[in-house]
């Protein structure tokens, strides 16, 4: 099974389980061949991926050319919540008036 990192729906990529430079996810039209869909994208890595040959893309989210790209199978990861959002939360529950 594979999932799209930007609407995380199931793809279907066929019997090659390849995703094309140029091909976008049918849901959401994101690229599926950029570093987020990758086996390799590990944020805590040094350039965000553990591949050590690999050259790394300015962006992430974006369609790239990396020869040593392999769609991850499998779900992805819950998106964190944005850090700024939970901080201004927690700020106006701790300040709100009574």
């Amino acid at each position: 099974m594979y999932v799209c990192h930007a609407c995380r729906k199931e793809i279907d990529l066929g019997v090659s389980g390849a995703a094309g430079r140029r091909d976008d996810c049918p849901h959401c039209r994101a690229a599926l061949h950029s570093c987020l869909n990758c086996h390799a994208y590990d944020e805590s890595m040094r350039y965000g991926c553990r591949e050590p040959m690999a050259e790394p893309p300015a962006d992430k989210e974006r369609s790239n050319a990396c020869e040593l790209f392999v769609f991850k199978k499998g779900e992805r990861a819950a998106r964190e919540e944005d850090p700024r959002a939970t901080a201004l939360a927690a700020l106006d529950a701790l300040f709100k008036k009574k």
